[in-house]
């Protein structure tokens, strides 16, 4: 692998992570169309780690301002009195179906991975939570009232996001949307409810990098690794202004448009 091509494959993850258009899907998908290597256990897991470093710079503000707000309550022996410390409470609530389905399905998610196909019929079943999202938003429920049940909701959505194609960002706004949720919110919720389940990803990845042999120079890692991070970030930042004023239709049918063609012309 060239460097050009392992910044290539920093760009999909650090893109493709955030935007609601899955990451695990165009890592499975655009080197089988390219005809890329498959990128071994190092860079795989220093893109993940770019994208875990990018997510804890964009919301560092909001996860100290969670952590006080916990250590506080648990200070005061009133835990969910505030609002913030209700909110960390939640991202941990919302991570905990797809761990335990992870854990439990391992095997069969890591299969999944080695098929193309799946990946794109992955992408349409994004488009179809993007769509129905869309068109269940009411936009009456700020974060303060968020409750364990729509945590458990937006959070189990995630459990489809192990398979590769299905976007985790993507399923959870939509899920956000349909329990009331306006599009920026359910997008901040979303990044902030698969913070754990990212940071996990990430820690795993970096624990394989480890117990791997890489076989790319170590210029090659260090700019997969810068990339995967910078372009997470712009990515953030990017979809947070967007769906301020924006649908996510577009989103939609872009996931269309790159599973159809796949299906059709790219195995």
């Amino acid at each position: 692998m060239s460097l050009l091509e392992a910044i290539l494959i920093g760009i999909i993850q650090g893109a493709t992570e955030f935007l609601p258009i899955s990451s695990d899907g165009h890592l499975v998908l655009v080197p089988a169309i390219l005809g890329l290597p498959q990128p071994d256990l190092v860079l795989i897991g220093l893109v993940h780690a770019g994208t875990l470093l990018a997510i804890v710079a964009y919301f560092w503000r909001d996860i100290v301002t969670i952590l006080r707000a916990v250590l506080g309550g648990l200070a005061r022996r009133r835990p969910f009195d505030d609002a913030d410390a209700r909110l960390g409470y939640f991202m941990v609530l919302g991570s905990i179906p797809a761990a335990i389905v992870g854990l439990l399905a391992m095997d069969f998610f890591e299969e999944q991975f080695g098929s193309p196909t799946v990946a794109a019929l992955g992408l349409l079943v994004t488009a179809a939570f993007l769509v129905v999202g869309e068109r269940l938003r009411r936009g009456t429920k700020s974060l303060d009232r968020l409750t364990w049940v729509d945590t458990l909701i937006i959070g189990s959505f995630q459990v489809l996001a192990l398979l590769p194609g299905v976007s985790r960002s993507g399923t959870t706004i939509a899920a956000g949307l349909g329990r009331g949720l306006d599009r920026p919110t359910a997008a901040r919720f979303s990044f902030l409810v698969g913070l754990p389940a990212i940071a996990g990803a990430g820690l795993l990845s970096i624990i394989d990098i480890f117990s791997a042999q890489g076989s790319l120079p170590a210029a090659h890692y260090l700019a997969a690794f810068v990339t995967a991070a910078v372009v997470g970030y712009l990515c953030i930042a990017f979809l947070l202004n967007w769906v301020k004023r924006h649908t996510l239709y577009p989103f939609a049918i872009y996931c269309v448009a790159f599973g159809v063609l796949f299906l059709l012309f790219g195995r």
